[in-house]
């Protein structure tokens, strides 16, 4: 029921004699657990959605060099997934390059990238009434040794995560694998927000991988996986993909690329 809707439906009971007026409940804590539950057609949908998001960020990546702005890396997010096939984007795309990325949720801005920057890139689109949701840390030039230590302990923390998730685990003991492996990496107090959310006609719904959170994951759900590292003054890292859990287990829908800093001259990833 859309707010509109709803001041009708308030005026016209409001007109009734009190004694037959009935009384409207919210419904959202009790379809909230239905709607998580993906069934073939809809991750379907989600699929196609997830696609389109590789798509774009390639497109927008392929951009990337010193002098192009975070907004125009924005922009060609967008004209790629609209002309695409995209009825819109999830949420305004994150483009942030350098000292913003320290910002979970920064905005771009009209500020050229730099050689030498890292450059978060968080975006997502609508096909058929469903959502992506995308996450990638690029480099402009040849990563040093701190964005290597940095990149490599956030992708550990991620694909443990993605690899211990299973059915029947809490939100919270879900977030706790990859905050684990970042507080051992020394970048405990760098995490600062959920490990993920469920994904479908909107961007976030249940269930939450986050501390404390007592959802618990079955077969069906369609999450995230997104855990990060900000530090003011410097810059972050974070990586996303979504997943399915199928039999218990995560499948990743997400194909964009991440970095491999093995293949770097001269950059370690000693944590």
């Amino acid at each position: 029921m859309t707010v509109a809707e709803h001041a009708e439906w308030t005026e016209a009971i409001q007109a009734l004699p009190r004694e037959d007026r009935p009384s409207l409940k919210p419904v959202r804590e009790a379809i909230e657990p239905l709607r998580a539950i993906k069934d073939a057609g809809e991750l379907e949908a989600i699929t196609r959605a997830v696609r389109l998001g590789d798509e774009a960020f390639a497109h927008a990546a392929a951009q990337l060099q010193p002098g192009v702005s975070e907004r125009e890396l924005a922009w060609e997010v967008q004209r790629h997934a609209l002309e695409h096939g995209a009825e819109r984007l999830s949420f305004e795309t994150i483009v942030a390059a350098g000292p913003h990325g320290s910002m979970a949720h920064a905005r771009p801005r009209d500020i050229a990238v730099e050689a030498g920057q890292g450059v978060v890139m968080d975006l997502g689109v609508v096909v058929d009434g469903y959502c992506s949701d995308l996450t990638r840390t690029v480099f402009v030039g040849e990563p040093d040794g701190r964005f290597a230590r940095v990149y490599d302990a956030v992708l550990t923390a991620q694909t443990m995560a993605v690899e211990r998730i299973e059915a029947g685990m809490s939100g919270g003991e879900a977030h706790a694998i990859a905050a684990t492996v970042l507080a051992e990496a020394g970048y405990g107090e760098a995490f600062t927000h959920g490990l993920g959310h469920g994904v479908g006609l909107e961007v976030h719904e249940a269930p939450r991988l986050a501390a404390g959170s007592g959802d618990v994951l079955a077969d069906g759900h369609v999450v995230t996986v997104e855990p990060g590292a900000y530090f003011p003054g410097w810059g972050g890292v974070r990586i996303e993909d979504q997943c399915v859990m199928e039999d218990g287990r995560l499948r990743v829908l997400s194909r964009a690329p991440k970095l491999d800093l093995d293949v770097v001259p001269g950059v370690g990833v000693a944590s």
